[in-house]
């Protein structure tokens, strides 16, 4: 897949579930529950010492999952996260060595900004399609919109402080593609496959 073709997909799913796993025990459950719920897609974070072990058991699991690798801050985690099988790599700031270890081996990186100079240092690596994190902290929609104002070509995949009761508002911007969020992923495996249920048909409705 291409980047453009991942974007894309990224755009088809219009949310991008943030999965925090403390244990690799943890994975296959939550993972099966957002299949379940029509929700075939992880930003799995490298927050915890599992993260690769869980995106590499993940791909293996479900090869039609659409998995990413979160919190990816340094070179040494974006190489273990695309070996694990991460089709794109998300980092909560800008790090010119993520962005080119991304170039290098050719897989998507969406380095999260909040600033105009943050945006203008992503696109000096050629990167138009950006994380806004946390959205909520920083002026959510309305910084978003004053940005992509003065950066007409970039496109937004916001988190931080999204949930069921502003995702669509943020969705109804044409320069947002997605929004990550992880109000669906707490509770058990059940209660996760009927929140992801929820959300899909909230988005999709």
């Amino acid at each position: 897949m291409t980047n453009e073709q991942i974007i894309e997909q990224i755009k088809k799913m219009k949310i991008v579930p943030v999965v925090v796993l403390n244990s690799i025990e943890e994975t296959l459950p939550k993972m099966q529950a957002l299949v379940n719920g029509g929700l075939p897609c992880a930003e799995i974070t490298f927050r915890t010492p599992c993260a690769a072990e869980a995106i590499a058991l993940t791909c293996k699991t479900f090869p039609d999952m659409f998995v990413g690798a979160g919190t990816v801050i340094n070179r040494e985690q974006c190489e273990k996260a695309i070996e694990a099988g991460s089709k794109f790599i998300v980092s909560p700031g800008f790090s010119a060595e993520v962005a080119n270890c991304c170039k290098e081996r050719g897989v998507l990186y969406l380095p999260g900004v909040v600033t105009p100079t943050e945006a203008m240092m992503a696109i000096s690596h050629g990167l138009t399609t950006l994380k806004f994190f946390p959205a909520s902290n920083f002026g959510g929609l309305k910084t978003i919109k004053a940005i992509c104002a003065a950066f007409p070509y970039l496109k937004i995949m916001p988190t931080g402080g999204i949930s069921a009761d502003n995702i669509l508002e943020y969705l109804a911007y044409d320069k947002i593609i997605a929004c990550g969020g992880s109000w669906m992923m707490s509770g058990s495996p059940e209660e996760i496959e009927e929140k992801t249920k929820k959300a899909v048909a909230l988005v999709n409705g």
